[in-house]
């Protein structure tokens, strides 16, 4: 498994899971929240490719209906509908 599989399994199970368990249709990801939990060092442009792969929204059943803030730092903010 890679990094960026491990990026994604950690949102899905973590995020996307509760998440969906509660009802809620759109949540909002920050890299730099992710970036911290995992105690990542260095790569945050990782967290940001994993999270904006279509692999992620497949795998975690999701649709990107917005990115904002940089392209790949702490402050980019992925926002899903949860399907």
């Amino acid at each position: 498994m890679s990094l960026s599989d491990d990026v994604r399994m950690y949102c899905k199970k973590n995020i996307i899971d509760p998440s969906r368990k509660n009802g809620e249709k759109i949540i909002s990801i920050r890299a730099g929240d992710i970036h911290k939990a995992m105690n990542y060092k260095q790569r945050l442009p990782l967290v940001c490719t994993a999270l904006g792969a279509n692999k992620f929204e497949e795998m975690a059943g999701v649709k990107r209906v917005n990115v904002t803030g940089p392209t790949n730092g702490a402050n980019a903010i992925f926002t899903f509908r949860i399907i």
